[in-house]
């Protein structure tokens, strides 16, 4: 068997990331995962992040510290801002969950990382149907980051250019959990919401819960994290 090629996959903890790290684990990658400490105020969402990351038998697990809550601006990671809930979903505008320029932080240090480890290869769940209506969760944001990787690195100039996957994007929640289920995932390991208790029990209010059972109800699946945490 040869070198497995590696990938650098974004990995939160949540449903998304974990299905699409399996994605990338399908596809012949050896899993190099990467998550960030970055203030926000579920951080019980690492340690869901370290048990998806076991489960997956990554290569390695990088848990970096990059603080995004002194700039503020998202109820993510603003102690004073509360957790919108009970929004309809679907609600036009971009809520106060939205966490400033997230996606092109995180991806601008995966870019980095890949470099390091000679991957050309990056990973990231997102997804443009069941959202929150976040800008950098867009076909266009995935689109352009590409393009951005190719300028941006040593390994793009010399021709070797960095691939940026989102094989989530088009899917719906339900699409995206019964995909998982056939890849044999147990997402009882994961966390979706925003604003858990300190306990872990979800708030089954914030858009993330409310997207994830309408996901699991849609897929006529029950979501096992229930049993972990019956309300």
């Amino acid at each position: 068997m040869g070198h497995m090629p590696t990938a650098v996959v974004l990995l939160s903890g949540g449903l998304d990331s974990y299905t699409t790290a399996a994605v990338a684990r399908r596809d012949g990658f050896a899993i190099a995962a990467l998550t960030f400490r970055y203030g926000q105020r579920h951080r019980l969402e690492i340690d869901a992040a370290r048990r998806v990351a076991q489960a997956l038998g990554v290569t390695r697990h990088l848990v970096l510290d990059l603080d995004l809550s002194a700039m503020g601006g998202s109820s993510l990671t603003s102690p004073d801002l509360a957790v919108p809930r009970d929004r309809p979903l679907g609600e036009p505008g971009i809520p106060s969950t939205y966490v400033p320029a997230r996606n092109t932080i995180f991806l601008s240090v995966a870019l980095g990382w890949a470099e390091v480890l000679g991957a050309h290869d990056i990973f990231i769940g997102v997804n443009a149907v069941d959202y929150s209506g976040y800008p950098d969760c867009r076909p266009e944001f995935i689109r352009a980051f590409g393009s951005l990787a190719r300028v941006a690195t040593r390994l793009g100039v010399e021709g070797a250019p960095l691939m940026v996957h989102a094989p989530l994007i088009s899917l719906s929640k339900a699409e995206i959990i019964r995909l998982g289920l056939e890849l044999g995932l147990d997402y009882s390991l994961t966390l979706s919401c925003y604003d858990p208790s300190p306990a872990g029990v979800p708030c089954g209010r914030c858009d993330s819960c409310r997207l994830r059972a309408a996901g699991f109800a849609a897929a006529g699946v029950l979501d096992p994290a229930l049993h972990a945490h019956p309300h």
